[in-house]
């Protein structure tokens, strides 16, 4: 989406500095407000110099071997520290990743050496959640009056809340060296319908064309949905191929616990994936690869979200096994994420390629025309496809649902242009974030920012002379 023009804040012009680069989102956002960049930082080096491409500054490596004191003066950073030790999707490791946890503290230490105005952080929304809130907490006591001494505010914002047709939840945490006014006001978010063809060309000649595994994929689900009687409500939660015929125990114990305590024997009497019968199978480890995957992890009892997606499962089966025996033998010859379905679109008629797809880990997922799904760090079989067309989504249309399209130049391949897509921030949410920001402080504490900011420049020019 383009970039809305600028509009008037009380600094009206500034520095500022962006850690942990990418495509530059922050970049574009704070460029149109009025701002300079004097420093970047980015670990990857194709993304450095395609940095340097279309913003002209070439940023620096990894910012853990940047001192504080190295990075010039700048009124705001701005920072979307990785979110992978936060996510629900990865270990949640929080500051224990070793790889990437503690790179908050990175920022910390910039911020605590060259005490900026302002910062703007991004995130995935699960960081507040993260350990309990604890993780959030020490944040707060990092950041704020007990810490460093800034005042802070922290809100969720999604692209689709400004017309942009892309649901991707992320949480902004901005603060303040001054007090906020107590007219601060966070963006106004609309209801307004969104439409992914908004962002789409027309059988774009550079589309990806679905493979024929993916067709067949697709195909073979779609006679699921047909096969489904008028009468039988499709359900909202996922949709496990693998629980249907399966008796393995789950509720009080686990495959893993009774492994344990029976050995070999212990599932002996039971069935598998798809109604395999573990007794049949003689090898220990084929018949524990007969489980489906997410019941062989090594644990004694299996949390309550896990338990309610097998337990709906194996009774909508139950209810609907007259015609899901029929089809089932045509699943089996997908991989285990290809077995499952997320039908997002309750009510909808019961055509899968009238809708947007994604392959995700999470199975093969189903939704209306109204956003794409959350761009991620994706892979190439992970890119949102538009299933009318039988195609993938390219890297120019996934540009514009992070509001990156006035970037000059893209990656050189597609799997690169994705993944740093999957990892950008969306630069007309920042420009919105950002914007409240900078208008967000009492009008005395600006003066005094400007006063500040005048007697810098004027140091400046009498140390050039």
């Amino acid at each position: 989406m383009p970039n809305s023009p600028a509009i008037g804040h009380p600094l009206e012009s500034f520095r500022f500095a962006d850690l942990f680069a990418g495509l530059g989102g922050f970049h574009l956002a704070l460029k149109n407000l009025g701002g300079t960049c004097v420093f970047a930082a980015e670990l990857q080096e194709h993304l450095r110099a395609l940095y340097e491409v279309n913003h002209g500054i070439r940023p620096e490596g990894d910012i853990t071997l940047v001192a504080p004191e190295d990075i010039p003066d700048h009124d705001v950073l701005t920072a979307g520290f990785p979110c992978q030790p936060f996510s629900k999707a990865g270990e949640q490791l929080g500051f224990e990743c070793t790889e990437q946890g503690n790179l908050f503290f990175n920022v910390v230490a910039i911020l605590d050496f060259k005490k900026p105005k302002f910062f703007i952080l991004e995130n995935v929304p699960n960081l507040l959640k993260h350990d309990e809130g604890r993780t959030w907490e020490e944040i707060q006591n990092e950041l704020g009056l007990a810490g460093l001494g800034y005042h802070i505010k922290a809100a969720k914002f999604s692209p689709h809340n400004f017309g942009i047709p892309q649901i991707r939840e992320r949480v902004y945490i901005i603060g303040s060296r001054e007090p906020f006014s107590e007219n601060f006001n966070w963006p106004i978010t609309a209801d307004a319908e969104t439409s992914i063809t908004t962002v789409l060309d027309k059988h774009p000649a550079d589309a990806k064309k679905l493979s024929p595994q993916v067709l067949d994929c697709l195909q073979v689900w779609n006679t699921f949905l047909t096969s489904c009687p008028k009468q039988t409500e499709l359900p909202s939660f996922p949709l496990w191929s693998m629980e249907w015929g399966a008796t393995y125990p789950f509720e009080d114990e686990t495959p893993y616990a009774r492994r344990r305590q029976f050995g070999a024997d212990g599932l002996l009497t039971y069935k598998g994936s798809h109604g395999c019968v573990l007794g049949h199978i003689r090898g220990i480890d084929e018949r524990w690869a007969a489980l489906p995957s997410h019941a062989r992890t090594e644990q004694l009892k299996f949390p309550k979200w896990k338990k309610d997606f097998i337990r709906q499962n194996r009774k909508f089966y139950a209810d609907n096994r007259e015609w899901i025996d029929p089809w089932m033998s045509s699943v089996l010859r997908f991989p285990s994420s290809l077995q499952k379905l997320e039908w997002n679109v309750k009510g909808g008629k019961r055509d899968i390629w009238e809708y947007v797809l994604q392959f995700r880990a999470s199975g093969v997922r189903v939704k209306r025309r109204t956003t794409a799904p959350s761009l991620i760090a994706m892979t190439d079989t992970q890119v949102p496809i538009i299933a009318w067309e039988k195609r993938y989504m390219t890297p120019k249309e996934c540009a514009k649902l992070q509001s990156l399209d006035g970037l000059k130049q893209l990656p050189d391949t597609p799997t690169k242009a994705f993944h740093a897509l999957g990892n950008a921030v969306n630069s007309s949410v920042v420009e919105r974030v950002a914007r409240a920001l900078l208008n967000g402080v009492s009008p005395e504490k600006v003066a005094q920012a400007r006063e500040k900011t005048g007697r810098h420049i004027l140091r400046q020019m009498e140390a050039a002379a």
